[in-house]
């Protein structure tokens, strides 16, 4: 393993940090990339030598300098490789979203709830994520964001697949959904995703596919919210539009979260 320590002048607010991180990207030796921008520094962790860093960043024009760049001793080596703590994370949410994936699902067909069932399938699209995650953890920059192109990709397609059967339930005639399941078990998701929000926070990561696993479960909070909500006003004004229009805007909500993954995988 290898440190290359660099001077970019030019650096000066996240845009530039933006436009090193995707040029580098295609760089698969790379497994680090450690940001100092009070210093305008970079360091870059790699596994061999390669004359292509300091080329791609030249051709950025941002005034950058090679410092240095040292051999790290296996007893002494400051890349911390986090790939460990990170599967274990990953495999937590995994088993939460997919549990709870069966639960609502379930509940959510029982319940006639439309708000339900956009929310398991809300969990079943992070539980897949979280599986192509596991993937990329321990990865190059360059696999870590195509998983995350692919993740923010699936979510778009399961959001509007799901935008279209709400439509079709709202044309069409619907039964009232139950509203103490649909607000018990979103409470009961809202818990297990404030967990899976914390664990994430506690990572500290910054590896884009893990910033897209927090994008997701932040998403899960509102959809919790508003499926909480719909059913009280399922239960208000006795009809089951509620719950169909909270299941439109919680697809809406994914789409956005889609977005801003595949933003994310650039």
């Amino acid at each position: 393993m290898y440190k290359s320590i660099f001077i970019v002048k030019k650096m000066d607010c996240p845009s530039e940090k933006s436009l090193i991180e995707i040029r580098l990207g295609s760089i698969q030796t790379i497994k680090k990339l450690d940001f100092d921008l009070d210093k305008r520094k970079l360091t870059v962790f790699h596994l061999e030598k390669d004359e292509k860093i300091g080329k791609y960043l030249d051709e950025l024009k941002l005034d950058s300098k090679l410092e240095k760049t040292i051999k790290l001793q296996d007893k002494n080596n400051e890349f911390v490789d986090d790939s460990q703590s990170q599967k274990k994370l990953l495999k937590t949410v995994l088993y939460i979203n997919f549990g709870f994936f069966l639960f609502e699902i379930v509940a959510g067909i029982i319940a006639n709830s439309m708000g339900l069932v956009a929310d398991s399938l809300d969990m079943l699209s992070d539980s897949i994520v979280y599986s192509i995650s596991l993937f990329a953890v321990g990865g190059s920059i360059l696999l870590k964001k195509k998983v995350t192109k692919l993740a923010g990709s699936f979510q778009m397609l399961l959001a509007v697949i799901g935008f279209i059967e709400v439509l079709r339930r709202f044309l069409g005639f619907e039964k009232m959904p139950d509203f103490i399941s649909m607000i018990g078990v979103a409470s009961l998701a809202f818990i297990a995703n404030m967990y899976c929000l914390y664990l994430f926070n506690k990572s500290k990561s910054e590896d884009a596919h893990m910033k897209a696993s927090w994008i997701f479960t932040s998403n899960d909070l509102i959809v919790n919210i508003g499926v909480i909500i719909s059913g009280f006003l399922v239960y208000l004004f006795n009809s089951s539009k509620p719950d169909l229009i909270i299941g439109g805007i919680v697809f809406i909500v994914v789409i956005n979260g889609a977005i801003k993954i595949l933003k994310l995988s650039k």
